[in-house]
């Protein structure tokens, strides 16, 4: 989010990485180059220069590798408004925020009623690729409840001037891939390799955690009473929690973290 309260993300020139063979826990293949990213304003995520950073590297397992790839060839989709396996998952959105209501088309005001910033979301995702639709589409099917609180704003006290849901969403897909480092070939961070570890025993690990992050979100935003203007704090405040919560000594899957409560209030 920049000084004057907009929300801004920038996708940065992608680079390939070697793939390595192995196994993780996965349904499916998916198949693609990584991608690096690069967030205007949101001062929560710092992108560094490889050359001159001090971070450690931390050696993956060989599933850790492939799970990591995996990951990072979800993240290097962008959104394609011509493909029609994303016209079709843009309207299974659609159906969730508003199960009585048909699209026609894809392009409908009421999109701004769900948080995107004109009458078609396509041109939002580019902060955050396909996979920012693919998690918001988890949330919905498999928190349904949290999924309509969130959009509706159905709990706490709320601000005259709230966070536009599905723009917020987006913002949390890119802060989460800053955060956990997925760009870089080996995790630089405790907290990147904790969750490679985690990712390992669970393939849906970054979708599960997207949700954490989302309640928690709107739980700190209630906790700092604030409004608009307020987001990039609040985006700071949710990130150093879910830091904190992901070095706790006895999480073993992301259902241990405190803030995994949060999905079922």
């Amino acid at each position: 989010m920049d000084d004057r309260g907009s929300f801004v993300a920038v996708r940065r020139i992608s680079h390939a990485l070697d793939r390595s063979s192995g196994t993780c826990h996965s349904n499916s293949d998916v198949g693609a180059s990584s991608a690096a990213w690069l967030g205007k304003g949101l001062s929560c995520v710092c992108a560094q220069t490889k050359e001159a950073d001090p971070r450690p590297s931390f050696d993956l397992t060989p599933v850790q590798e492939v799970c990591l790839l995996r990951l990072q060839s979800r993240i290097d989709v962008p959104y394609d408004s011509s493909n029609p396996d994303h016209q079709k998952a843009l309207k299974a959105l659609w159906n969730a925020a508003f199960p009585d209501e048909e699209l026609k088309g894809l392009i409908s005001d009421k999109w701004k009623v769900m948080g995107w910033q004109g009458k078609d979301p396509s041109s939002d995702f580019r902060g955050g690729g396909f996979i920012s639709l693919e998690n918001l589409l988890f949330l919905a099917k498999n928190f349904p409840k949290p999924f309509q609180d969130l959009l509706r704003k159905q709990q706490g006290v709320r601000a005259m001037w709230e966070y536009p849901f599905a723009v917020a969403g987006v913002n949390i897909t890119f802060m989460l891939i800053q955060m956990l480092d997925l760009e870089a070939v080996k995790p630089r961070s405790l907290v990147g390799a904790t969750f490679l570890r985690l990712l390992s025993k669970n393939e849906a690990a970054f979708d599960l955690l997207y949700c954490i992050t989302f309640k928690l979100l709107d739980h700190r935003w209630l906790e700092m009473h604030a409004s608009y203007m307020d987001f990039n704090a609040v985006m700071k405040s949710t990130r150093r929690q879910l830091e904190r919560e992901l070095l706790l000594d006895d999480i073993t899957q992301l259902e241990d973290l405190p803030s995994y409560n949060l999905l079922a209030r």
